[in-house]
């Protein structure tokens, strides 16, 4: 269980990101503490998606700075967040449904052939990938028979399961997940909460960004709430009710009208 002395593993400080005349992060703060799911909820325009693209890399902040493990880090591109361990599963999988379970695994990380076939040829390893694919997915308890298997013959849970399935294969820090259960029915929904859980029991913290307000209690152990592109509070699902956190949320109660053990 998080507790209030825990060391934060990754944040925010005073994010601003503007868009022309419109500004979506208006000095915006973030911390995720380890091995936790951190729930992001906010009303449309609140800019809980311009800060999770600042997290991932996919956009640019104006000012204000990311710190990982205490150092300060600068992201200009998706492909930054990565390299530092920052792996995000948006909203639209981003599977190939023609390619097998194992190649979408792999998609863009290809295992190269040792020696020359590899280094000169630029042949792949799918025995490799094969075998470390049914490893991953074995890991996460993802009941798929094969990982020949196109993902465009699996169910919406299931191709689910393999986009957090590759981001957890690469992971070292953070999996960002944006919107996971969304399009899903009730039980592939909770076995995709399943998993996140046992995502977050390998170790991996996980920011969550969710509309579905019961899934978000049932699985955060805390909530950041952005509201007109700041964080106006983190509270503990725990002690706060589903309806006083989206009062919060909109505006229609203030964070320091609620009891102290509601903050997180």
């Amino acid at each position: 269980m998080t507790t209030s002395v825990q060391p934060i593993i990754f944040q925010a400080r005073g994010l601003v990101k503007r868009y022309g005349s419109v500004t979506a992060l208006d000095g915006t703060d973030f911390d995720l503490r380890p091995g936790e799911i951190l729930a992001v909820i906010g009303d449309n325009g609140a800019g809980k998606s311009s800060l999770i693209k600042a997290l991932s890399g996919a956009v640019i902040p104006d000012a204000g700075e990311l710190m990982l493990d205490g150092a300060v880090v600068r992201f200009r591109s998706p492909i930054d967040a990565r390299r530092h361990g920052i792996e995000t599963v948006y909203q639209d999988l981003a599977v190939a449904p023609a390619m097998t379970i194992a190649e979408n695994l792999f998609l863009g990380r290809e295992i190269l052939r040792p020696g020359m076939l590899g280094r000169w040829l630029r042949l792949i390893d799918k025995r490799r990938m094969l075998l470390e694919a049914e490893g991953h997915m074995r890991d996460l308890k993802i009941g798929i028979r094969s990982m020949k298997q196109a993902v465009g013959t699996l169910s919406g849970g299931q191709r689910q399961g393999v986009a957090v399935a590759r981001s957890t294969a690469f992971a070292r820090h953070v999996v960002i997940l944006d919107e996971p259960t969304a399009a899903l029915g009730v039980k592939e929904g909770n076995m995709v909460l399943e998993l996140i859980r046992r995502v977050r029991d390998r170790g991996l913290p996980v920011i969550l960004i969710s509309h579905n307000m019961p899934h978000v209690f049932e699985i955060a152990d805390r909530i950041h709430i952005q509201r007109l592109g700041r964080r106006v509070a983190v509270v503990d699902p725990k002690h706060i009710s589903m309806s006083d956190t989206v009062a919060v949320m909109t505006g229609a109660k203030e964070p320091g009208d609620l009891p102290e053990e509601a903050h997180a």
